[in-house]
Order: C-alpha cells, then sequence, then structure tokens
C-alpha cells in the first residue's frame, strides 16, 4: 500500500513529529488484517483497524477504546515490560495530537519495542530456534495455563456447541475461498471430517470440562506472539476480542504453536514443545482432542490470509504469496483431520514402542530423538508416577513411589495411556526399564489385543559408563542413582523366546543414530 492509500491518521503516525519522543527513522509499519503496528525505536503502536470480521467488531471508536484497555489487561500479567499504556489520539484543527486535550478521535496502544530479532519467528527464519527454547517455552505455556482462571462461566465454552460454532463459523466464512485458495473437495472433506469428531467424540469433550482443562488461555499461541525478553521467553498479543477464542481447551492453544512450526516445515520443534508440555501438566489425555485444534488453528491462518484477497489496500504482489500462504494452510487442515479413529480411510496407524533398559542406558536419550524424528509422544514413566503420586516433577520421590503396588501403577497407566494414543493414530513410545517380564507381557498383549503394531527398543551400555551418566545427572526428572545399580542388575529379566523377535538392541556408547538408520521409518 502506498503511504497516500493510507488513512490520514496512519500517515501522521509515520511522521517523527508525531511522537513526544525521539524515534528511530525510518518509522517502521507493520499491518494485518486487524491492525497498524509503528516501530519508532524505543516504543510500539498498535491502532486498531476499523474493521468487522463478525468474530471481531473494531468497526466503531467505543470497541476500539474498550478492546485496547481490554488487550492491555490480558497481557500485561504474561509481559509487564511489554506493555505500558492506551492513550487517546486528539485532533486539533487540521493535527493528529498523540495524548492530547479534546475530544478523541483514536486510541493507540503504547508497547515497549524489543528488538524484531528477539521474535520467535525471527529467531526461526535465521536457523537460531532451538530445541532448547521449544522445551523452556513448553515449561512456560504449563505454568502459564496451571495459572489461567477458570470457573463455570469459563469451562462452558468447552462445550461440544460451543467448540463447533467457531468452527462451523469459519467454514461459513469461508465458502467464497472455493475455487480460490481452497479447493472444493479439501472444503467438503474437512467439515465432515470434523462433523464426525464432535459426532464420535462427546464423551472426551465432556471430559476435558470436568477435568478444568477449559481456561482462560492465550488464545493466538504462535511464533509471532512470542518472543526473548532480556533473553527470558515471553508470551504477548493474547486474544482480547473474542470470549470463545480465548476460553478454550488449553490443547487449542498448544495445536496453535505446533501447527505452526509444523506449516514451516520442522515437526520435531513443534515435537520437543509438545512432549515437554504434555510431560511438565501430565494432560497426555488431552492429546485426543489435539488434532482437532491443529486442523482448527491451520484453518483460522488460511481464514485469515484469504481475507487479505479482499483488502483494496493491499498489493497484488502480496495478494499472489497470500493466495499460494492460503491454500497450505487449508491443505494442512485437511491432512490433520484425517484420522484413524475418525476418517475410515486413513492410512495412519498408531504404534507402540517400548524402550527397555537399566537407568543410565540412554532410554530417555534415544526416545526422545525417536520421538523428534518420527512425531511421536515420547510417555517417561518417571513423569507417569510423580503425576500419579501428585508429587512435582523436580521434587525427589521417596520410598512410597517406588513400592511394588505403585511400579503396577505406574506400568499400568503408562500402558493406558499408550493403547488410547495409539488407536488414535499417534506413534507412542513409553519409556521405562521394562526391566521385568511381567510389564512387557502385558504390553504387548495390549498392543495384540487392539492389532497396533509394538517393538522394543533395549539399550545398553557398560557398568562403568552406567555409573558415570548416573553420577552426572541433575535436573532430570527422575530419581535414579549409581547406588541402585546393583539391585537393578540382579532382578532384570533376559526377554523370552517370544519377546525376541520385537527386540532391537542398542549400545549406546556407539554411534548409535547410525544403528536407527532405517528402523521404524528413521532417517
Amino acid at each position: 500500500m502506498t503511504q497516500t492509500a493510507l488513512p490520514a491518521l496512519i500517515q501522521r503516525m509515520m511522521q517523527p513529529g508525531f511522537y513526544p519522543h525521539p524515534v528511530k527513522e525510518p518509522i517502521e509499519l507493520k499491518q494485518t488484517h486487524v491492525s497498524y503496528v509503528f516501530l519508532t525505536g524505543d516504543y510500539a503502536y498498535k491502532v486498531k483497524k476499523p474493521v468487522n470480521f463478525g468474530f471481531l467488531d473494531f468497526s466503531t471508536l467505543e470497541a476500539r477504546k474498550h478492546f485496547c484497555l481490554e488487550e492491555i489487561r490480558m497481557n500485561q500479567p504474561i509481559a509487564p515490560e511489554i506493555y505500558l499504556d492506551v492513550l487517546p489520539v486528539t485532533e486539533n484543527g487540521d493535527r493528529f495530537e498523540l495524548n492530547g486535550a479534546g475530544q478523541p478521535v483514536e486510541y493507540v496502544l503504547k508497547m515497549r519495542e524489543f528488538p524484531q530479532d528477539d521474535l520467535f519467528i525471527c529467531l526461526f527464519e535465521q536457523g537460531k530456534l532451538t530445541e532448547a527454547h521449544m522445551e523452556e517455552l513448553g515449561r512456560i505455556v504449563a505454568q502459564f495455563h496451571a495459572k489461567a482462571e477458570t470457573s463455570d462461566y469459563i469451562r462452558s465454552f468447552g462445550e461440544v456447541s460451543q467448540v463447533r460454532q467457531a468452527i462451523d463459523e469459519n467454514y461459513e466464512q469461508t465458502q467464497k475461498y472455493v475455487g480460490g485458495p481452497q479447493t472444493s473437495q479439501q472444503f467438503e472433506e474437512t467439515q465432515r471430517a470434523t462433523d464426525a469428531f464432535f459426532a464420535t467424540r462427546s464423551a472426551l469433550f465432556e471430559s476435558r470440562i470436568q477435568d478444568n482443562q477449559i481456561r482462560e488461555c492465550h488464545g493466538d499461541l504462535h511464533l509471532r506472539n512470542i518472543c526473548l525478553w532480556q533473553g527470558e521467553i515471553r508470551l504477548f498479543d493474547r486474544i482480547e476480542f473474542n470470549e470463545p477464542f480465548r476460553f478454550v481447551d488449553v490443547m487449542y492453544d498448544i495445536g496453535f504453536a505446533v501447527m505452526d512450526l509444523e506449516a514451516r516445515g520442522r515437526k520435531d520443534l513443534g515435537n520437543a514443545f509438545l512432549n515437554t508440555y504434555v510431560e511438565q501438566t501430565g494432560d497426555w489425555e488431552g492429546l485426543r482432542v489435539l488434532p482437532l485444534y491443529l486442523s482448527r488453528q491451520a484453518y483460522v491462518r488460511a481464514k485469515v490470509t484469504s481475507f487479505l484477497l479482499d483488502d483494496p489496500g493491499v498489493p497484488d504482489d502480496v495478494k499472489q504469496e497470500a493466495m499460494l500462504t492460503a491454500a497450505q494452510y487449508y491443505q494442512l487442515a485437511w491432512e490433520y483431520m484425517h484420522l484413524p479413529s475418525v476418517d475410515a480411510v486413513s492410512s495412519q496407524q498408531g504404534r507402540l514402542i517400548l524402550m527397555s533398559g537399566l537407568s543410565g542406558s540412554g532410554k530417555t536419550t534415544v526416545a526422545r530423538y525417536l520421538a523428534r524424528h518420527l512425531g511421536a509422544i515420547h510417555i517417561r514413566s518417571d513423569a507417569v508416577r510423580k503425576h500419579l503420586a501428585g508429587i512435582p516433577l523436580e521434587q525427589t520421590g521417596g520410598a512410597e513411589l517406588y513400592t511394588a503396588a505403585m511400579n503396577e501403577k505406574t506400568y499400568d497407566r503408562l500402558l493406558e495411556l499408550g493403547i488410547k494414543l495409539a488407536n488414535d493414530g499417534f506413534s507412542v513410545i513409553l519409556d521405562a526399564k521394562y526391566d521385568r517380564q511381567v510389564f512387557r507381557e502385558k504390553a504387548i498383549a495390549g498392543g495384540q489385543h487392539h492389532q497396533l503394531p509394538i517393538q522394543i527398543l533395549h539399550c545398553i551400555a557398560p557398568e562403568s559408563v552406567l555409573r558415570d551418566r548416573l553420577t552426572a545427572r541433575t535436573d532430570d526428572v527422575s530419581d535414579a542413582t549409581a547406588e541402585l545399580l546393583t539391585q537393578q542388575q540382579a532382578t532384570a529379566e533376559f526377554f523370552t523366546d517370544t519377546e525376541q523377535p520385537l527386540v532391537t538392541t542398542l549400545d549406546t556408547t556407539q554411534d548409535w543414530t547410525s544403528q536407527l538408520t532405517g528402523w521404524a521409518s528413521v532417517s
């Protein structure tokens, strides 16, 4: 858009003299379908566009003021260093003034500007976004959700009628793009699959309500709304304009971040975030609704990108790029809904992978590697055990956590989760010692009963290496110490002839990644 095509106020805000502080020239203007953002150096200013998309209505001055105040209320608790104030813009003769006297003609949100290179999207584009970033993000979002408000009113938004309202609205609002970035077949099949999901999983949605998993979430958790502030991760730009977009299942937030990474070709980073989050929260059951939210979030990105096609102020080259981007997101939304439990023709099949080996043998390192490469769900028995006991993951467990009864309870829960998720089409890695035949037999029998492929990865290393690894271990969920090795070695039971065909043994002191090449689709 040329500057002369911009509204008069926006043109004025591009001028250094508009601001009561020094600015970095030229002032940079960034646009979305709902806002203008001005980067001035020390501060950023956001102006909401006077638009009404149904799900969002900024068409009146009063509405824009209200939602500016809501935005700062929503975001100051999670990013207090960034969100500063809401200021009026007044008109004095033919001049616009920021925070001037007189009748306001617009409202702006004032924020602390941070280096754009510290946005997760910029880190990603520069190849600097790492697994460590995503694992830390998983912990940050888990803490955010644990503190997020819930109530009877908020939980009511988890009812099927409420959840599907926004999804049905997406379909209504994108019908006009069929034949453009969306195909007729994809449109019909995606809608049919979501209808089937709601029809067959009403009990699952009810359980999410009962488990208090419907909370006041972020609502727009993707790479452009996450940044580093002085080296620490901050979430920002939380949804303020629509309660149904914010009062949602926690997996709605998780789905946005995972989808964003997968759409950009980095499923491994999405997997690191996802597995860290569910381990921290213990909400592995929530993965059963995740595909719906992955599809929904991809569809939303397709929709809002499609809206650019209708904006007369958007240049033709930008519209051409938007057409391609929207088409990719519509395709992704369709792919997410091809689930074995919903779609009878799906080629996707879940499977179970059991890790086995003494403490320190490298099971978790191998499992984490596999999870990233296979897009698998990695469930550690140590985390399951502590969630069952109701203690923090970082807390060392007492003897009561390691009784025979607690062992059985832990392995039973591990297998229960594995079968549920594998039946939904996930590859699931059950990360435990599996050194007892009784636990292996249960897992094999469970997999066979549900017609799930099952494999066992047995990790080994010399005893001296095991002891060194355990002695060096810090800040880990596992409570295992080197002193336990002698007992583990004495009680471990060899694989039976029946089990042997399922077993692959890895010496983790060797180049075990090469040993996995060609195994289970890892490359």
